[in-house]
């Protein structure tokens, strides 16, 4: 297989499945992490490298490396593997998507912003999810006719704090996720709740329903639940652990265990609690932004270029929510017709949000 973002935590759980199934690797592409890439190429013994640029190649113990987007687009062309793990983050795994996709290869997609960008151009009979909330809803379906599918949120970083502190919240407080362990952006999204927001958009494309929604469940035990035409409702239970859907995703049907059983005394109460738009005011575009999905390009986006700007203090923490809203508003009348328009479209979103930051 071919693994896209080996050096975060989805590819180094990928290839611990891989390992105990005895996958090969063809191709690894990572970014800053040489260290672990390193390391990676002595154990896993890849064919080709692919690098994010082109200023640690020197450091990369391999001869056949692939830099920038362009070249790792070649690489993909060049490899004989049917299986992509997309585990990039943000608006870069798009392309990569794109041209796995044309290409003919299956892709087990943790790249959320693939879907959330140019679902209406993506052919997801070929996309496999690898996420614990999509997962469970697909374990749930089978196949099985339901009315209405919910999906679990642990709330982030700041949803037991009061909401009058939260404004004067750090980089590094958004950070501070009480229960997973993610890279930066998308624990900044959990914070704000757009991560939600992206994978309502992800769970359209992937089961064909504007018939969704979300809930906080804060243990973060219960993925997702599935409400059925007969009137029942049943909810996936699974640890805090990425390797169930990953392995999955690469094998199709797995028969042994790969996570240990839910303890469900140990687990005790369970609680659920709705999203508000006062402490997370993203959720007040989620009905809209559901029948507008074409309009995803414009939320990723600028909330990419938000992420930035509240990193480097140029912004506060809602102040996040109200770039997205505002390019959201400015762009509402955008129509996208294929994948060059989004392109296109994301390029002109960024560049709003950048000159409006310097009014």
């Amino acid at each position: 297989m071919i693994l896209l973002g080996s050096t975060g935590s989805i590819g180094v759980n990928t290839l611990i499945i891989a390992s105990q199934h005895n996958i090969s690797i063809e191709a690894l592409v990572a970014g800053d992490n040489i260290a672990l890439l390193n390391e990676q190429i002595a154990v896993y013994k890849p064919k080709f490298i692919g690098l994010k640029d082109n200023t640690k190649k020197h450091l990369v113990n391999h001869n056949n490396i692939f830099c920038g987007e362009d070249e790792i687009l070649d690489m993909l062309s060049q490899c004989k593997s049917e299986m992509v793990v997309n585990a990039l983050v943000g608006y870069s795994g798009l392309r990569p998507t794109i041209v796995s996709i044309e290409l003919g290869k299956k892709v087990a997609l943790a790249n959320k912003e693939s879907l959330v960008t140019a679902g209406a151009f993506l052919d997801t009979s070929k996309i496999t999810p690898i996420d614990s909330e999509h997962f469970g809803l697909w374990y749930l379906l089978n196949h099985r006719p339901f009315d209405k599918l919910f999906i679990t949120a642990s709330g982030g970083a700041f949803r037991d704090w009061d909401i009058d502190k939260i404004k004067d919240a750090s980089f590094s407080d958004a950070l501070n996720h009480p229960t997973w362990s993610m890279g930066d952006k998308i624990t900044i999204d959990s914070a704000t709740m757009t991560n939600k927001l992206f994978e309502l958009l992800e769970a359209k494309w992937i089961f064909n329903t504007n018939n969704i929604d979300a809930v906080i469940e804060k243990k973060s035990i219960i993925h997702a639940l599935a409400q059925f035409n007969d009137g029942s409702t049943t909810a996936h239970f699974a640890g805090v652990d990425m390797k169930l859907p990953i392995a999955f995703a690469l094998l199709g049907e797995v028969d042994q265990s790969i996570l240990p059983p839910v303890d469900l005394l140990n687990i005790g109460s369970v609680e659920f609690l709705p999203i508000e738009a006062d402490r997370y005011p993203i959720w007040q575009i989620k009905e809209d932004i559901l029948s507008n999905s074409h309009l995803g390009v414009v939320i990723n986006a600028a909330n990419e270029e938000a992420i930035i700007a509240f990193k480097h203090n140029k912004c506060s923490f809602f102040g996040m929510s109200d770039i997205v809203l505002n390019a959201y508003k400015h762009f509402e009348d955008v129509q996208p017709k294929n994948t060059n328009d989004i392109l296109k479209i994301d390029s002109e979103v960024r560049a709003f949000v950048n000159s409006e930051a310097k009014r």
